[in-house]
């Protein structure tokens, strides 16, 4: 499974620098000078790039690579997806943190078992993370924070997470 790790916003600049936005908890290695990244474009194709220089900017990274030298290549690849193999990820340390991809498709119930829907996708939002859930009954999106006090279950190996959410949430 290939997890997107950033997404090309926008060019910076007239030296080919790209404003990329982050999807990675660790954008100091995904990002680092030097290494490699796939990326995937709009249509589908795929092409490697080398990282010259990487920095912080406004919630986002400016990223320059080997392959883009100016402004004109930079728009060429505005909307394209950095992303890794799933598999080149090492097992999390710490049985409450888990990665994006190990939560989405789980289902949603509530303390007593009724389901309430599925993980649909983890946002990363300044306030914290929050669980996208397609409601069982209707379809729409309920947004769930992702946080101990409202999330006390999750079992990967039962594919379920139990919510216990305040009056009004859902």
């Amino acid at each position: 499974m290939e997890l997107a790790v950033g997404r090309v916003v926008k060019a910076h600049g007239v030296r080919g620098e790209l404003v990329v936005e982050v999807r990675t908890d660790e954008p100091e290695r995904r990002f680092a000078p030097g290494g490699r990244l796939r990326g995937r474009d709009r249509l589908g194709r795929e092409r490697s790039y080398t990282v010259e220089s990487c920095r912080a900017h406004s919630g986002r990274l400016l990223v320059q690579l080997a392959e883009i030298a100016d402004r004109t290549a930079a728009d060429a690849v505005r909307g394209t997806v950095f992303v890794i193999d799933s598999a080149d990820l090492p097992p999390s340390d710490d049985p409450e943190e888990f990665y994006d991809h190990e939560l989405e498709g789980l289902q949603v119930e509530l303390l007593d078992g009724s389901v309430i829907g599925t993980v649909a996708e983890v946002l990363h939002s300044a306030a914290g993370e929050l669980l996208a859930v397609t409601a069982a009954d209707d379809g729409r999106e309920i947004l769930i924070p992702f946080v101990t006090e409202l999330v006390p279950t999750v079992s990967l190996a039962e594919r379920r997470i139990v919510v216990d959410p305040p009056d009004g949430l859902l």
